[in-house]
């Protein structure tokens, strides 16, 4: 099994890698990132962070090789792509705002590496995402199935972490599931959310998940206010989580921005709900039953993602 991560110099890219190195399902991570040119030196960030990563494995015990590269040659024959390239959000920067800068990488990115692994399963984390998601797929000629974006299991990630340190439970027991755009306008399903299968509304009144709720949605900006940049530790280890589920064929339910053509009334949109994902990528779209107000809320975000791709049309 061989992967890629293309923007592996960076922060999220290298923390896909090592994840995917650490947990030890494939034969080969290439780390694919630019030569950057300063004071009349060149530096490789991908190379370093590679062989930095590579030099843990006796330490951590784990076969996976780690190679850094500034070549799509080395990406050859490659079964799952990872594209975590593109700008940081800053302060002050929405998603929205990175949408014509990254559009152009995403774009030349996935032609790249569809050249040499064409039938390769990519997943996309470059924001904004639900957006580059489908630039990707649009771009790479493949069937809408095997390009999928990382957002809901971020999402749901913070959700259940918030939840957690509420109510002094382990995240380990917290279920969740989170639909519709990555951004402020996404979905949380209180009514979908357990903890050891019991509802969460049995833990905590309706004002403090109400409050955990607003918090998840703006999490990728309480963490840009706090760092000045992206977060990268959770989503780097959610875009693993996804690759390893499509490696290992294991048939997992996770909510991921999918290809809707029809299901839950959606038609023509990358957007977050729950799938089934294994070695061929997305294997089923799951609709779940919504009431009015989930449905309006759906429908709302997907409102917001649909006015993101008509600026990309106006862009292109």
């Amino acid at each position: 099994m061989k992967i890629t991560v293309v923007g592996a110099g960076g922060n999220v890219g290298s923390t896909v890698a090592m994840t995917i190195a650490q947990r030890d399902f494939a034969k080969e991570v290439v780390a694919v990132d630019l030569e950057i040119k300063k004071d009349d030196k060149s530096f490789y960030p991908s190379r370093g962070r590679a062989l930095d990563q590579w030099q843990t494995a006796p330490i951590l015990n784990f076969d996976t090789r780690v190679k850094g590269t500034v070549s799509y040659e080395d990406t050859a024959n490659s079964d799952i792509c990872v594209i975590t390239a593109g700008l940081p959000r800053r302060p002050g920067m929405s998603r929205d705002d990175l949408l014509s800068a990254n559009m152009g990488i995403v774009r030349d990115v996935t032609e790249k590496l569809v050249k040499h692994s064409p039938n390769t399963i990519i997943v996309v984390v470059s924001n904004p995402l639900d957006l580059m998601t489908y630039v990707a797929w649009k771009t790479s000629g493949l069937p809408a199935s095997r390009v999928v974006g990382m957002a809901g299991i971020l999402d749901t990630a913070r959700y259940r972490a918030f939840l957690a340190e509420e109510l002094n439970l382990s995240p380990k027991d917290i279920q969740a599931l989170i639909l519709g755009g990555h951004g402020d306008s996404m979905v949380p399903l209180p009514r979908y959310t357990t903890i050891s299968g019991i509802p969460v509304t049995h833990f905590i009144s309706k004002d403090k998940l109400d409050a955990i709720i607003e918090r998840t949605k703006t999490g990728g900006g309480e963490l840009v206010g706090l760092m000045g940049t992206s977060a990268w530790y959770a989503p780097g280890t959610a875009a693993a989580q996804m690759v390893e589920a499509i490696a290992l064929d294991q048939n997992r339910i996770f909510p991921c921005a999918a290809y809707l053509d029809g299901e839950f009334g959606l038609k023509d949109l990358y957007v977050g709900v729950p799938v089934l994902l294994g070695r061929d990528g997305v294997k089923k779209i799951i609709e779940i039953d919504l009431d009015e107000q989930e449905k309006a809320l759906l429908n709302e975000s997907a409102d917001h993602v649909r006015k993101g791709l008509e600026d990309l049309q106006r862009l292109s």
